[in-house]
Protein backbone atom coordinates (compact mmCIF):
# COMPACT_ATOMS: atom_id res chain seq x y z
CA UNK A 1 0.00 0.00 0.00
CA UNK A 2 1.05 3.31 -0.76
CA UNK A 3 1.70 6.05 1.92
CA UNK A 4 -0.32 9.34 2.18
CA UNK A 5 2.82 11.37 1.38
CA UNK A 6 3.51 9.75 -1.98
CA UNK A 7 -0.30 9.53 -3.18
CA UNK A 8 -1.27 11.02 -6.37
CA UNK A 9 -2.98 14.47 -5.54
CA UNK A 10 -6.21 14.17 -7.79
CA UNK A 11 -8.91 16.96 -7.96
CA UNK A 12 -11.42 18.76 -6.52
CA UNK A 13 -14.16 18.37 -9.40
CA UNK A 14 -16.26 14.80 -8.52
CA UNK A 15 -16.93 12.58 -11.71
CA UNK A 16 -19.44 13.55 -13.89
CA UNK A 17 -22.34 10.80 -13.88
CA UNK A 18 -25.75 10.36 -14.83
CA UNK A 19 -27.20 9.02 -11.13
CA UNK A 20 -29.68 6.83 -12.68
CA UNK A 21 -29.26 3.09 -12.21
CA UNK A 22 -28.76 1.76 -15.32
CA UNK A 23 -31.06 -1.78 -13.79
CA UNK A 24 -32.87 -0.87 -11.16
CA UNK A 25 -34.01 2.69 -12.65
CA UNK A 26 -33.10 4.56 -9.39
CA UNK A 27 -30.93 7.02 -8.18
CA UNK A 28 -27.12 6.30 -7.54
CA UNK A 29 -26.25 9.32 -5.36
CA UNK A 30 -26.86 10.21 -2.00
CA UNK A 31 -28.53 11.00 -0.22
CA UNK A 32 -31.25 8.72 -0.44
CA UNK A 33 -35.14 8.06 0.76
CA UNK A 34 -35.42 8.30 4.62
CA UNK A 35 -35.11 4.79 6.10
CA UNK A 36 -32.45 4.06 3.36
CA UNK A 37 -29.08 2.56 4.72
CA UNK A 38 -25.83 2.47 3.11
CA UNK A 39 -22.88 0.26 3.33
CA UNK A 40 -19.86 -0.32 0.95
CA UNK A 41 -18.08 -3.17 -0.34
CA UNK A 42 -15.01 -4.04 -1.54
CA UNK A 43 -14.46 -7.75 -3.41
CA UNK A 44 -12.31 -7.47 -6.33
CA UNK A 45 -13.39 -5.77 -9.72
CA UNK A 46 -16.60 -4.18 -8.67
CA UNK A 47 -18.35 -4.83 -12.45
CA UNK A 48 -18.92 -8.44 -10.70
CA UNK A 49 -19.01 -7.32 -7.61
CA UNK A 50 -22.09 -4.17 -8.22
CA UNK A 51 -23.87 -6.69 -9.81
CA UNK A 52 -23.64 -9.48 -6.66
CA UNK A 53 -25.81 -6.80 -4.91
CA UNK A 54 -27.98 -4.82 -6.88
CA UNK A 55 -30.02 -8.54 -7.77
CA UNK A 56 -30.62 -8.91 -4.20
CA UNK A 57 -34.26 -7.95 -2.62
CA UNK A 58 -34.09 -4.90 -0.65
CA UNK A 59 -31.03 -3.14 -2.42
CA UNK A 60 -32.93 -0.24 -3.77
CA UNK A 61 -29.40 1.09 -5.57
CA UNK A 62 -25.97 0.67 -6.03
CA UNK A 63 -22.59 2.24 -7.79
CA UNK A 64 -19.26 1.75 -8.00
CA UNK A 65 -16.05 3.81 -6.98
CA UNK A 66 -13.23 4.37 -4.90
CA UNK A 67 -12.55 4.33 -1.66
CA UNK A 68 -10.43 3.52 1.13
CA UNK A 69 -7.13 5.55 -0.01
CA UNK A 70 -5.65 9.07 -0.25
CA UNK A 71 -6.34 11.02 -3.59
CA UNK A 72 -9.72 12.82 -3.91
CA UNK A 73 -11.98 12.18 -7.23
CA UNK A 74 -9.48 9.64 -9.10
CA UNK A 75 -9.58 8.39 -12.05
CA UNK A 76 -10.01 4.63 -13.21
CA UNK A 77 -5.78 4.65 -14.76
CA UNK A 78 -5.08 6.51 -11.46
CA UNK A 79 -6.50 3.90 -9.13
CA UNK A 80 -4.84 1.30 -11.31
CA UNK A 81 -1.50 2.64 -10.89
CA UNK A 82 -1.66 1.80 -7.31
CA UNK A 83 -0.52 5.21 -6.28
CA UNK A 84 -4.05 6.58 -4.82
CA UNK A 85 -4.44 3.86 -1.86
CA UNK A 86 -8.29 3.57 -3.02
CA UNK A 87 -9.92 -0.02 -3.36
CA UNK A 88 -12.72 -0.75 -6.09
CA UNK A 89 -15.96 -0.23 -4.04
CA UNK A 90 -19.88 -0.60 -4.17
CA UNK A 91 -22.09 0.98 -2.70
CA UNK A 92 -24.81 -0.37 -1.51
CA UNK A 93 -28.30 1.63 -0.64
CA UNK A 94 -30.68 -0.64 1.16
CA UNK A 95 -34.01 -1.25 2.60
CA UNK A 96 -33.27 -2.77 6.15
CA UNK A 97 -36.45 -3.42 6.94
CA UNK A 98 -36.47 -5.97 3.97
CA UNK A 99 -33.06 -6.85 4.18
CA UNK A 100 -30.67 -7.59 7.01
CA UNK A 101 -27.02 -5.90 6.75
CA UNK A 102 -25.73 -9.44 8.41
CA UNK A 103 -27.30 -11.04 4.64
CA UNK A 104 -24.88 -8.26 2.96
CA UNK A 105 -21.96 -9.15 4.89
CA UNK A 106 -22.82 -12.97 4.20
CA UNK A 107 -23.36 -12.26 0.97
CA UNK A 108 -20.03 -10.56 0.56
CA UNK A 109 -17.81 -13.22 2.50
CA UNK A 110 -19.55 -15.93 -0.10
CA UNK A 111 -19.03 -14.55 -3.51
CA UNK A 112 -15.45 -13.88 -3.59
CA UNK A 113 -12.34 -15.38 -1.83
CA UNK A 114 -11.41 -13.00 1.21
CA UNK A 115 -8.21 -14.50 1.84
CA UNK A 116 -6.48 -13.34 -1.07
CA UNK A 117 -4.77 -10.56 -0.01
CA UNK A 118 -3.96 -7.82 -2.70
CA UNK A 119 -5.81 -9.53 -5.79
CA UNK A 120 -9.04 -11.76 -6.55
CA UNK A 121 -8.70 -14.17 -8.92
CA UNK A 122 -6.25 -12.84 -11.84
CA UNK A 123 -6.88 -9.17 -11.00
CA UNK A 124 -3.96 -8.71 -9.05
CA UNK A 125 -2.86 -4.70 -7.11
CA UNK A 126 -4.42 -3.16 -4.11
CA UNK A 127 -7.13 -1.88 -5.65
CA UNK A 128 -8.52 -5.42 -5.74
CA UNK A 129 -8.24 -6.11 -2.16
CA UNK A 130 -11.05 -7.15 -0.34
CA UNK A 131 -12.38 -4.86 2.41
CA UNK A 132 -15.94 -3.69 4.58
CA UNK A 133 -16.51 -0.22 5.31
CA UNK A 134 -19.26 0.69 7.71
CA UNK A 135 -21.38 3.43 8.27
CA UNK A 136 -22.71 3.10 11.59
CA UNK A 137 -21.65 0.99 15.08
CA UNK A 138 -24.61 -1.39 14.30
CA UNK A 139 -22.26 -2.28 10.94
CA UNK A 140 -19.04 -2.33 12.45
CA UNK A 141 -20.55 -4.91 15.14
CA UNK A 142 -22.01 -6.80 12.82
CA UNK A 143 -18.82 -7.32 10.05
CA UNK A 144 -16.90 -7.72 12.70
CA UNK A 145 -18.86 -10.72 14.44
CA UNK A 146 -19.71 -12.30 10.81
CA UNK A 147 -15.76 -11.91 9.88
CA UNK A 148 -14.96 -14.05 13.25
CA UNK A 149 -17.58 -16.60 13.03
CA UNK A 150 -16.62 -17.34 8.80
CA UNK A 151 -12.14 -17.38 9.88
CA UNK A 152 -13.40 -20.07 11.81
CA UNK A 153 -15.49 -21.85 9.55
CA UNK A 154 -12.29 -21.25 6.81
CA UNK A 155 -10.12 -22.80 9.54
CA UNK A 156 -12.13 -25.67 10.00
CA UNK A 157 -12.17 -26.07 5.90
CA UNK A 158 -8.18 -25.39 6.20
CA UNK A 159 -8.71 -22.82 4.33
CA UNK A 160 -6.45 -19.30 4.89
CA UNK A 161 -7.11 -16.22 7.15
CA UNK A 162 -8.97 -13.61 6.39
CA UNK A 163 -7.31 -10.41 5.56
CA UNK A 164 -10.56 -8.29 4.42
CA UNK A 165 -10.03 -4.72 5.55
CA UNK A 166 -12.33 -3.60 8.37
CA UNK A 167 -13.01 0.11 8.64
CA UNK A 168 -15.18 2.59 9.26
CA UNK A 169 -16.57 4.45 5.70
CA UNK A 170 -14.15 7.31 4.48
CA UNK A 171 -14.91 9.25 1.40
CA UNK A 172 -16.53 7.64 -1.81
CA UNK A 173 -15.78 8.67 -4.75
CA UNK A 174 -18.08 7.42 -8.12
CA UNK A 175 -16.35 5.63 -10.64
CA UNK A 176 -16.85 7.02 -14.63
CA UNK A 177 -20.49 6.09 -16.07
CA UNK A 178 -19.18 3.84 -18.46
CA UNK A 179 -18.32 1.65 -14.92
CA UNK A 180 -21.63 1.81 -13.40
CA UNK A 181 -23.76 -1.17 -13.94
CA UNK A 182 -20.95 -2.65 -16.66
CA UNK A 183 -22.35 -6.00 -16.41
CA UNK A 184 -25.84 -4.47 -17.35
CA UNK A 185 -24.23 -2.86 -20.33
CA UNK A 186 -21.97 -5.21 -21.38
CA UNK A 187 -23.53 -8.53 -20.31
CA UNK A 188 -20.68 -10.56 -21.26
CA UNK A 189 -18.22 -8.42 -19.56
CA UNK A 190 -15.85 -10.00 -17.60
CA UNK A 191 -16.43 -10.86 -13.89
CA UNK A 192 -14.03 -12.77 -12.46
CA UNK A 193 -15.35 -13.11 -9.02
CA UNK A 194 -15.17 -16.86 -7.12
CA UNK A 195 -16.26 -17.82 -3.60
CA UNK A 196 -14.82 -20.12 -1.30
CA UNK A 197 -17.34 -22.61 -1.60
CA UNK A 198 -17.92 -22.07 2.66
CA UNK A 199 -21.14 -20.68 3.88
CA UNK A 200 -21.09 -17.80 5.89
CA UNK A 201 -22.68 -17.71 8.86
CA UNK A 202 -25.48 -15.19 10.03
CA UNK A 203 -27.79 -14.09 12.77
CA UNK A 204 -27.98 -17.22 15.59
CA UNK A 205 -26.25 -19.33 13.41
CA UNK A 206 -23.47 -16.37 15.45
CA UNK A 207 -23.99 -18.23 18.54
CA UNK A 208 -23.63 -21.59 17.63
Amino acid sequence: MIEEAGALEGRTTPMSISGVHASLGTSMVTPFAPGIEVAYFAMGCFWGAERVFFELDGVVSTAVGYQGGFTPNPTYEEVCSGRTGHAESVLVAFDPTALGYETLVATFFERHDPTQGMRQGNDVGTQYRSAIYWTTPAQEHSARAIAAAYQARLSEQQRGMITTELAEAGPFYYAEEYHQQYLVKVPNGYCGLGGTGVSCPTGLELSD
